[in-house]
């Protein structure tokens, strides 16, 4: 379970972000200890992370710093992994303290049921190449080979074939993902809240008995979702603090 208010954002991509972006992201972590009482990052928060045995991509470094200095502080951070940094391990686990996790994640956000996937890979007909490519890219043995690379070639082998899912806007504008949102809503079981992030498109709204929600591309622009018991708030942080966009309140039974 994880406290609220609850902060959750998605999408980052440091290292090719612009250094505003970079910036803007510090002044919220800097923030948050007077903001909220937990942080989720759904996913891309760099736009490739690696881990070899001695050596970590560079990039971010200000970010990892933060991240560091809020988990001293006794503020959980969850990281759920993106298609960009899906390769985490020990130094983000152990090192740096936040609770990484790959795949779909269940639990309490703020007292919301929530699940949260970073959405890559879940549209059933146009993802199915993407799926079969990520079961290789993420296999076990892949990794161990990829170790064998000098980081500064494997990082720049893995920019360079980045660049397409990186600039990639989704021809349905989000829909695809969005429907499926809507289906997993509908099903029995279904959670309270359910989050996706991956399409850039920031959406909030109700859908079944439950609700949508995806933060959208911080690289696209500095939002977040803020969650409380009673609301869910998109945000955008904007000269030093939060502004909401839109909001919806917790329906009771």
């Amino acid at each position: 379970m994880l406290p609220g208010p609850v902060l959750l954002l998605s999408d980052v991509h440091l290292g090719v972000a612009p250094a505003d972006t970079e910036r803007d992201l510090v002044s919220l972590l800097r923030a948050i200890p007077g903001e909220a009482q937990s942080l989720v990052i759904n996913g891309d928060l760099f736009d490739f992370w690696f881990e070899w045995k001695h050596v970590v991509p560079r990039v971010g470094l200000r970010v990892i710093g933060e991240l560091g200095r809020l988990v001293d502080r006794g503020v959980p951070v969850l990281w759920i992994a993106g298609n960009h940094d899906c390769w985490g391990g020990e130094v983000l686990r152990r090192d740096l303290g936040v609770a990484y996790h790959v795949g779909p994640w269940r639990g309490s956000l703020a007292g919301w049921d929530t699940v949260i996937e970073h959405g890559d890979g879940l549209r059933e007909r146009e993802d199915a190449p993407y799926r079969r490519l990520r079961s290789v890219l993420r296999h076990p043995l892949s990794v161990r080979l990829y170790r064998w690379l000098h980081p500064d070639w494997g990082t720049a082998l893995a920019m360079r074939s980045s660049h397409t899912s990186r600039n990639y806007q989704p021809k349905d504008r989000g829909e695809g993902l969005r429907r499926v949102a809507h289906e997993r809503l509908a099903a029995p079981g279904a959670p309270e809240l359910l989050v996706y992030g991956h399409s850039h498109v920031a959406t909030l709204e109700r859908a079944g008995t439950g609700l949508f929600a995806n933060p959208g591309a911080w690289l696209d622009s500095p939002r977040f979702l803020r969650l409380t018991p009673e609301r869910i708030e998109l945000c955008r942080w904007s000269g030093g603090g939060a502004v909401a966009e839109q909001e919806l309140a917790r329906q009771r039974a």
